[in-house]
């Protein structure tokens, strides 16, 4: 089994109360490609530190590479927009890192880097493989995408509260930069992704449509981004069978969750990985509605409980937290 990590940025990131995934704004930047070192090595080696939230809350990239650990499967990183760069080895699609949606055009690349992760889709060897993501502010571009294809469903947060209006305010700014109005993309993803979206998304869903043409399963890892991702596949007219693989945080924060996955039909499953029994405040903060989900973390819980093995990861997560030093949260 394989897990493909897609990493990159957006500048919508910047957007103040828009994201949890670094401890300040100067360190945003970095998370992706932390992310992407701790998965391939169990730490990071270029980036400054490991990410946390504001609060503490640890990256879910520890939780994907507790997974990996216990587990055992193989992990691809993909350039999805890297603005700084990584030291975990990536592949290359011609992604660049994003600008802010409420800029015209914010992801000029999207069209060439969905076309090119396509093909690279359709060369994998696996039968199956999980995706996942790791892109501050995710969640708006991801609204944004699912707007302008005209889909009406909400994105969760990496905060505990998440700032809906805010996204939704940031959205129509965007709309009206880009001339379009909910719907105008609908049946064009590369159009969507390009003017309010993110380079990430271009990536996952060429990836997956790629990777589905040739008949390889595919689970989407992750949140309401990966639903995001899979609008885009249903709407480049892709309806081979599709799965998601998300946490229980997610599901628990967004209450028609189950319904927006019914609705593109895709395989559910929700993975609690207990995290509000351990004894690491900074963990246990996920039951609070931190984080919730990112980096493939939902994926790799799922590849877990196939096995029987969710306690054990959220085991080794605990004794992951403890090598790398980070303490017991705030």
């Amino acid at each position: 089994m394989r897990l493909i990590l897609v990493a990159g940025t957006t500048a919508t990131a910047g957007i103040d109360g828009i994201s949890a995934a670094g401890a300040d704004a100067d360190l945003l930047q970095h998370t992706p490609g932390a992310d992407a070192e701790l998965l391939a090595y169990g730490d990071v080696v270029r980036a400054p530190e490991v990410p946390m939230s504001p609060t503490g809350c640890p990256t879910p990239a520890l939780v994907t590479r507790a997974a990996r650990e216990v587990v055992g499967f193989d992990v691809v990183t993909v350039d999805g927009g890297l603005r700084v760069p990584t030291g975990a080895p990536t592949v290359t699609v011609g992604a660049r890192p994003g600008d802010d949606i409420r800029e015209q055009d914010p992801v000029p690349s999207a069209p060439g880097s969905f076309v090119a992760a396509r093909q690279y889709g359709r060369k994998l060897p696996n039968e199956e493989f999980v995706v996942g993501e790791t892109v501050p502010g995710g969640t708006t571009t991801a609204l944004g995408v699912l707007r302008a294809l005209g889909e009406d469903w909400a994105v969760s947060s990496s905060l505990p509260e998440n700032p809906q209006k805010l996204k939704e305010e940031v959205v129509a700014e965007g709309l009206d930069a880009s001339g379009l109005s909910p719907g105008d993309a609908a049946g064009d993803p590369k159009m969507a992704v390009r003017r309010m979206g993110d380079p990430v998304l271009a990536v996952v869903a060429g990836l997956t449509v790629g990777a589905l043409e040739s008949g390889t399963r595919v689970v989407l890892g992750g949140g309401t981004q990966m639903l995001a991702a899979a609008a885009l596949v249903r709407h480049a007219g892709i309806e081979a069978p599709l799965s998601l693989a998300t946490t229980s945080y997610v599901v628990d924060s967004v209450p028609d969750f189950r319904e927006a996955a019914a609705t593109f039909d895709l395989g559910l499953t929700v993975t609690d990985p207990g995290f509000d029994a351990v004894d690491h405040a900074g963990l246990a903060s996920y039951a609070d509605g931190v984080a919730k989900e990112g980096a493939g973390m939902g994926g790799a819980l799922a590849l877990a409980a196939r096995e029987g093995l969710v306690d054990e990861v959220t085991g080794a997560t605990l004794d992951l937290l403890d090598r790398l030093g980070t303490g017991n949260g705030p």
